[in-house]
């Protein structure tokens, strides 16, 4: 029997017992090979557990380790032992398994599409192997396990790096060495660390004192300079690792800052102030700079140094005299201390500090002194006077100074007493005040000292001494000082002995073999001043030595709560305390310089800044430098005063004898004007402006005033209510005092001169001058001329009718006076129109003589009114008895309704003398009166032609 064992793959066992010759059985295998009808896959592909592949970028070959191959037990039996495909799960995966050889079971693994580093570096896919199957259809196919792919993309260096920023800036302190300034940073965007870092940067610009390190911190190879160079500009690139250049190079800017210094910053060190323009800021930008210090409190001092304006700053530069009338200060004052003049010419060799803008400055350096002449000197001080003066003085040389003498009053012969005097005595004020012995012969305070910085600090400060015998109080600028030592003396015995008050020195006129000056003053001194009978009040005083200029602060209201700030009485200095600086920057944002003068001293004025700052648990933690700035005030636009009017006034000489005279100024005008220009838009041009004035002299040109004949005066009552006194002399009169243009002009329209005697006066010439501010701004000098107008000489005859009687005013016409005034009339028409008048006056008398009886009453009114006005000189006269005595009263009336044409006539022809002599006439009624009922109770005179001169 025949038994197929084993079949496979087409190979056949056979195997079987088989009975020989003998009858016996034996085992046989046969072994045939049969063709493979039909074959059996039993077995699966195997292939690896795992792989790791790599493959480039841009590249489509897999290096696979292990090799792709897969083995099949069923080999080497046709398709079931053979790899038909290797299958890759993941539709993802950009790759494809390829079999080379389908016996050997050898595959190959590549790119299905291009693979980008930058995009994916690594991709993990599962892949399993197929065998043949059991034939041709590869029916019964079987697959292998799944074994895991991890490909991994190399990188390809394709780009290069990109700096992160376009521009870089840094900025550091002059003077250190940084370790790192700032750091520049730039990537790449290759996938690879080999080619995505930067493995180096580097500094571009040759000759830069920088460096640069591999991660691209920059820093300072030397101490850098602010003054030398306040910023650099360098260029820096940047390789990776594949040493692959940037692309574009980076501009990194380093700005040098100097080293930060604790102060003020944002102010200028000059301020222009413009004259007029009020208040205006000194520091608007300023601000504290700390250096970020924790600061606990900030105090700043503002002072404004103005020693070298003026007396100190800028006041008013107008005379002692207008400044204490100005303030409101009693009269009677003396100035001992004038400008010179023919009236007080004892200044005159004195020296004299001209550059102070006008104002009246005296320096004496120890050799000069003055003795005051008897007639100024107050007879009388009283109980209550008051001694003041300006003045500025210096330690004295030497190790035993010599008493400085400012005022002293002292016996001029014989004896070497000393009254009362003013003197410095080692940087002491001493005041020497003895009395007279009147009542208990007793010790007195006699001498009083106060020991002050001021009085040697070279500085100029305003001295008031009020005595209230015994007591004496000494005010500096406006602070009242009590004397530290009273001394006690003898009183002075009543003597014969005349004294002398001397200015600058001490006069020893006895006990020496010539008199002399002794104890002189070294320094200087202005508006030396005694007033007896009165003390100064503390208003006055603070008046008389006011600043017009100083610091201010402006909107107040604006400042923080925690702000807190005082100023000096001068206001020259201010503090500003704070706790933040903030607040503390804001209020110096607000401090100001003010300047109220119209017409400020132009000129620099000097800043000075001393700060203190205070941190936590610290005094002082930060110095703060001192600012020195300066305020320059610009130069005013100049006024130019201007006096016009009427320059020739034609009058008759009766007018000259009137009680109240001529007002020469009567139609007077004082105006001034400026220069002004508003920028590039407009020209410069003229601009009236209004200030005041502080005096008008009117001047007497040639010939000075006699006073038994003529005067040039001024009513009190044209003064009152304005700011202005007056003082005139035989060389004219001086209005002064600081007030308006306007108040000025009505005084000089008042002032009044009269010639009693004008026979022989033909005509009188006068000059006026007016000034501001003590002579810095002057006007032009007005010329006028007073025409006396003269009647001729009337034809002697026995009709004593035709001669004015005595309570009649002379008959001018005003259309003669207007028609003289135009060309000069032959004398044979002045004599015509006499005998008219004449004549008419005769006739009307006669007409009103049958009315004289019952009219009488009322005309001898009238008569007094009007021969008020009379003012004639009867040294020339030959009174004789009037033959027309009965007719008296008639002429009077007659010559009334003349007169009352005759100021018609003079209105109409525009001559002003009648309106200036009605207006004196209201005033002076009474006296009028008076005078008209006195000639009456005498008996009614003639004149006698023979005898009167017109």
């Amino acid at each position: 029997a025949l038994l197929c064992s084993l079949c496979w793959n087409g190979l056949i066992i056979i195997g079987g017992y088989i009975k020989n010759g003998v009858g016996m059985y034996s085992y046989s295998i046969i072994y045939a090979i049969l063709p493979p009808l039909f074959t059996v896959n039993k077995h699966k592909p195997w292939i690896e557990a795992s792989y790791h592949g790599v493959i480039t970028e841009n590249m489509d070959t897999v290096l696979l380790d292990p090799p792709l191959v897969a083995l099949d037990k069923d080999a080497p039996v046709p398709y079931a032992g053979e790899i038909c495909a290797f299958k890759i799960n993941g539709d993802d995966a950009p790759f494809e398994a390829v079999v080379l050889n389908r016996t050997s079971g050898e595959g190959v693994l590549r790119a299905s599409s291009p693979v980008d580093c930058e995009s994916q570096k690594e991709y993990t896919f599962i892949i399993q192997a197929y065998d043949c199957g059991a034939g041709p259809s590869g029916a019964n196919w079987k697959k292998s396990h799944k074994a895991v792919v991890h490909i991994q993309v190399d990188d390809v260096n394709e780009f290069s790096p990109i700096f992160r920023e376009s521009l870089y800036k840094a900025s550091i302190t002059e003077g250190k060495i940084y370790d790192s300034i700032l750091q520049v940073e730039a990537w790449d965007q290759d996938c690879s660390p080999q080619y995505s870092q930067i493995c180096n940067y580097e500094i571009v610009t040759a000759g830069t004192p920088f460096a640069i390190d591999r991660n691209g911190n920059i820093r300072n190879t030397e101490r850098l300079s602010y003054d030398k160079q306040q910023s650099y500009k360098i260029m820096v690139t940047a390789f990776d690792c594949g040493q692959k250049r940037a692309k574009e190079d980076v501009v990194v800017h380093i700005e040098v800052k100097p080293v930060c210094k604790p102060g003020w910053q944002g102010w200028n060190k000059r301020v222009d102030y413009e004259p007029g323009t009020g208040s205006k800021q000194l520091f608007p930008k300023m601000h504290l700079e700390t250096c970020g210090g924790p600061l606990s409190g900030v105090k700043a001092m503002v002072e404004l140094q103005t020693n070298h304006i003026g007396k100190g700053c800028d006041r008013e530069t107008y005379s002692e005299k207008s400044l204490q009338k100005l303030c409101g200060a009693a009269s009677g004052s003396t100035d001992l201390l004038p400008a010179p003049s023919p009236s007080t010419n004892w200044t005159a060799a004195l020296l004299m500090d001209s550059g102070r803008d006008s104002d009246l400055i005296y320096r004496f350096d120890g050799r000069q002194a003055a003795n005051v002449p008897d007639h100024v000197v107050p007879q009388n001080l009283t109980d209550q006077f008051t001694i003041a003066t300006w003045m500025k003085h210096g330690p004295s040389p030497g190790l035993r100074a010599e008493k400085e003498t400012l005022l002293c009053s002292s016996d001029k012969t014989e004896m070497n007493r000393h009254h009362y005097s003013l003197y410095v005595h080692n940087c002491r004020l001493v005041f020497l005040l003895r009395r007279d012995f009147t009542q208990l012969d007793t010790f007195r305070p006699a001498e009083f000292h106060w020991k002050l910085e001021q009085i040697c600090d070279k500085e100029w400060h305003y001295y008031v001494i009020n005595v209230e015998f015994p007591a004496v109080t000494l005010f500096v600028d406006g602070v009242t000082y009590e004397p530290y030592l009273v001394t006690d003396d003898w009183p002075i015995h009543a003597s014969k002995i005349d004294t002398q008050l001397t200015v600058g020195a001490c006069w020893q006129g006895g006990e020496v073999a010539t008199p002399r000056f002794t104890q002189y003053f070294r320094g200087s001194l202005s508006g030396l001043t005694i007033r007896p009978g009165r003390i100064e009040t503390q208003k006055v005083i603070s008046c008389l030595q006011a600043c017009k200029e100083g610091l201010d602060i402006n909107s107040l209201e604006s400042l923080a709560k925690d702000i807190k700030f005082h100023f000096n009485p001068a206001q020259s200095v201010l503090v500003v305390e704070g706790e933040d600086v903030d607040s503390i920057n804001t209020a110096m944002t607000k401090v100001s310089y003010i300047n109220s003068r119209q017409f400020p001293t132009p000129g620099l004025r000097r800043l000075h800044i001393t700060t203190t700052v205070q941190c936590f648990g610290e005094d002082t933690c930060l110095s703060i430098p001192d600012i020195k700035a300066v305020v320059m005030v610009l130069p005013p636009s100049e006024p130019r005063i201007t006096i016009a009017g009427s320059n020739r006034l034609v009058r008759p000489a009766s007018d000259l004898r009137g009680p109240l005279g001529v007002a020469p100024f009567k139609e007077l005008h004082i105006t001034s004007t400026v220069m002004k220009g508003d920028g590039f838009a407009r020209r410069p041009g003229v601009m009236e402006v209004m200030h005041n004035l502080d005096y008008c002299d009117v001047l007497v040109i040639g010939e000075e005033l006699n006073p038994d004949r003529e005067s040039l005066e001024i009513q009190h009552s044209a003064l009152l209510g304005k700011h202005l006194d007056a003082t005139n002399s035989t060389s004219g009169i001086s209005i002064y005092g600081v007030d308006s243009m306007a108040h000025y002009e009505q005084a000089l329209r008042q002032v009044r001169y009269r010639n009693w005697r004008p026979a022989n006066l033909s005509e009188r010439r006068f000059r006026l001058t007016c000034s501001e501010l003590n002579g810095r701004y002057t006007s032009n000098e007005f010329n006028l001329e007073v025409s006396v107008l003269h009647h001729s000489a009337p034809v002697e005859h026995a009709n004593h009718m035709a001669v004015q009687p005595q309570y009649m005013r002379p008959v001018h016409h005003p259309l003669m006076i207007s028609f003289i005034k135009r060309s000069a009339p032959p004398a044979a028409t002045v004599v015509i129109v006499v005998c008219i008048a004449a004549l008419v006056v005769i006739v009307v008398i006669g007409v009103y003589r049958i009315h004289a009886t019952h009219q009488e009453g009322s005309r001898e009114d009238e008569d007094e009114v009007k021969d008020a006005e009379e003012e004639w000189d009867n040294s020339a006269l030959t009174i004789t008895v009037n033959p027309m005595e009965a007719l008296g009263d008639e002429v009077r009336q007659e010559e009334h309704e003349e007169e009352e044409e005759e100021e018609e006539e003079e209105l109409v022809g525009g001559v002003t003398s009648v309106e200036s002599e009605n207006s004196d006439e209201e005033e002076d009624d009474d006296e009028g009166r008076e005078a008209a009922k006195e000639r009456k109770q005498k008996g009614k005179l003639g004149w006698d032609s023979s005898s009167i001169t017109y």
